[in-house]
């Protein structure tokens, strides 16, 4: 039953984690050092990229589909997202013996796209953004009668997810804070309502993409509200406004939600997979973000952050590490004017040496209109130490008269 403050209870979620053991992961905690040193609270990761299918979206989709009726069942279910919900809604129905269809943005990563088939959804892409895919989604459930499975806006849905709060509680007894990346609020929703239910005085906090972040002024405002930016690689929380559902819990049982940067985001992925040795995606790394690059957060306690998941395109993993390695100070391009005679890049390269900067890549060119004759542009991608060591590095080809003003 859901409560008559709109929140789901007690029963509700332990329902949930009754129908649920059999078919999900119990996924682990992993201890950070790095993020124990950083922060000077004891860090513990909850490791939901390692669930069934890469995220925690088939808890709160599994939930949802297996409590309909068999009239309901043979309508088949519908479904819109940027990947994670798809691919929990179409591995919940094939397993429960039921058709669906799944709507996606037309930029949805690909290899999301093919993971949804393969668990036995039809796709069909539509629209830029997951509201969009959404609103198609609305469309055919009410032409066909399929029911709609929402990616964060039911009773079900939150319950579901709030299995992931209960194992926290269990795994990590002495839990004083628990942060959790903030899209359409699901998750969080879920989260909340568990630990807040038996360990009220833990600290919740749902972090955003300042990029996509609609929860700050919804909050302040009192209802959802829609966002006017969604701009952010974190695609997996890329939702323009949160549901009902999720925003009653929010407002009412998280302490606070905070936003960060498309850097911040991508250093804490690259931080995550160094370190941890874990794969996340942008989305499932907001929460690292939140500890790597807010002085002010307020953490009370050991610390459990949400690995929310793990479902990353390679070629956008290269692109986002790239991102968080520039941002970190440890990767830079240079675009250097060198003479055209014999030796001249040999001694710029020379120098990046004796600067003990390595060289990744190095581009050659003639035909820039900048040069004069006898000159040629290179352009050259240099591993570096750190924003200091890229500000040596700058300042000796300057003086060399490699740079220009």
């Amino acid at each position: 039953m859901v409560r008559s403050d709109g929140l789901i209870d007690a029963a509700q979620i332990d329902r949930a984690v009754q129908l649920l053991a059999p078919v999900m992961r119990r996924t682990p905690m992993v201890a950070s050092r790095a993020l124990s040193e950083k922060c000077g609270h004891e860090v513990w990761l909850k490791c939901e990229n390692l669930q069934r299918t890469g995220s925690f979206k088939p808890r709160g989709a599994y939930l949802r589909i297996a409590g309909l009726s068999d009239a309901e069942r043979a309508h088949g279910v519908v479904a819109a997202s940027a990947g994670n919900h798809a691919q929990g809604v179409a591995w919940s129905a094939t397993t429960l013996g039921i058709r669906s269809r799944v709507y996606m943005p037309i930029g949805a990563s690909l290899p999301k796209i093919a993971a949804t088939r393969a668990y036995g959804a039809e796709v069909i892409l539509e629209g830029e953004f997951v509201d969009d895919a959404l609103e198609a989604a609305l469309a055919y459930a009410e032409e066909t009668g399929a029911v709609l499975i929402h990616p964060f806006d039911h009773p079900d849905i939150v319950a579901g997810q709030a299995t992931v709060g209960m194992e926290i509680i269990e795994q990590m007894p002495a839990v004083g804070t628990v942060l959790v990346p903030l899209g359409g609020g699901g998750l969080l929703a879920g989260v909340a309502a568990a630990i807040k239910l038996h360990k009220p005085g833990v600290r919740l906090v749902g972090v955003q993409a300042a990029e996509a972040a609609a929860w700050p002024a919804s909050l302040s405002e009192g209802r959802p509200l829609r966002a006017t930016s969604m701009n952010t690689m974190a695609d997996g929380i890329a939702v323009a406004k949160p549901g009902q559902v999720p925003f009653a819990h929010v407002s009412d049982l998280v302490d606070e939600v905070v936003t960060v940067s498309e850097e911040a985001i991508s250093q804490a992925l690259l931080l995550v997979l160094e370190r941890a040795k874990l794969v996340v995606e942008p989305a499932g790394a907001t929460a690292v973000a939140a500890l790597t690059s807010l002085a002010d957060l307020q953490l009370e306690g050991e610390v459990c952050v949400v690995l929310s998941g793990g479902n990353i395109d390679p070629l956008l993993l290269t692109q986002v590490t790239t991102h968080g390695l520039r941002a970190a100070g440890r990767y830079m391009t240079i675009t250097a004017t060198v003479s055209d005679r014999p030796g001249g890049l040999v001694a710029l390269l020379a120098l990046l040496r004796d600067l003990s900067a390595s060289v990744v890549d190095v581009i050659h060119s003639r035909v820039s209109g900048e040069l004069r004759l006898g000159e040629v542009q290179v352009t050259v991608s240099l591993e570096t130490k750190g924003p200091d060591h890229q500000a040596e590095v700058r300042e000796a080809l300057s003086g060399a008269g490699y740079l220009g003003d």
